[in-house]
């Protein structure tokens, strides 16, 4: 009887939803052990870890750790590539709520009871971790021409866009599992800007996106992409946010939004 009522609790913590975390991952072997021990297994039911052809002990030590849910990926398939997998995984196993979470320990995982709490009861159907919010950006360590970067980039893809997000560049993402039932995601980048493409999707969809105030950490342990290919990226968001557009208007409509 005790044990019956314990997991009934349980179950019912978050509204019975089931929750996986999934972590793209590459030569995060320094930082994996402690972002794997902050995620709050009282509320989460599995955990994927995608390699993407890591060249240290990442994949090893994810076996160490027990996160049984493990791929890896022989080529280095970028970004994008590693969270297709991610998700695609996690959709197999069947669960209601998504967590994106990076290995780098760049996000805290204690906000995972906030951010799956407002999907599980159905508040919003995504949720991303500002850095914004807050002034964590800056705080954490974000370099300048980031964050002036980020808040150029932002603004234009709300005015394009019509929206009013903080931010659409956070690593740290919270999906309900219907929202992949309506986006294609197998269409997108598979580098840095598929995280772009995926909110300006979702947005296309008419789907809310709420946001939580989150602390970053940029130290030697943080992946971060150069000045090239931030140059690269940032020119990814203004044409993903004119493709955004030219869909709404009906003059074109690129594949990433049918």
């Amino acid at each position: 009887m005790l044990i019956s009522h314990i997991l009934t609790i349980f179950d019912s913590m978050l509204n019975g939803k089931r929750i996986a975390i999934v972590l793209p991952a590459y030569n995060a072997a320094e930082t994996l052990e402690k972002t794997y021990h902050e995620i709050p297994m009282d509320i989460v039911d599995t955990v994927v870890l995608v390699d993407d052809a890591s060249k240290d002990q990442t994949a090893q030590r994810a076996e160490e750790l027990g996160i049984s849910n493990l791929i890896r990926h022989e080529k280095n398939g970028g970004y994008g590539a590693n969270q297709k997998s991610c998700y695609a995984k996690a959709l197999e196993l069947e669960v209601d709520i998504i967590i994106m979470l990076h290995a780098d320990y760049q996000y805290t995982p204690k906000l995972i009871h906030a951010m799956s709490s407002m999907i599980a009861y159905d508040v919003y159907p995504v949720v991303i971790g500002s850095r914004i919010l807050g002034k964590g950006a800056l705080k954490g360590g974000m370099p300048i021409y980031k964050y002036i970067a980020n808040r150029f980039l932002t603004s234009f893809q709300n005015v394009l866009m019509a929206q009013k997000l903080s931010e659409y560049h956070t690593g740290y993402r919270a999906f309900s599992k219907e929202v992949f039932q309506e986006i294609n995601i197998k269409d997108n980048s598979d580098d840095f800007i598929f995280d772009n493409q995926m909110l300006a999707q979702l947005c296309f969809k008419g789907y809310s996106i709420g946001e939580v105030s989150c602390p970053t950490k940029y130290d030697d342990g943080s992946s971060s992409i150069n000045f090239k290919r931030s140059i690269i990226y940032g020119l990814g968001v203004m044409h993903t946010a004119l493709l955004y557009r030219f869909a709404k208007w009906g003059i074109y409509t690129s594949k990433i939004f049918k």
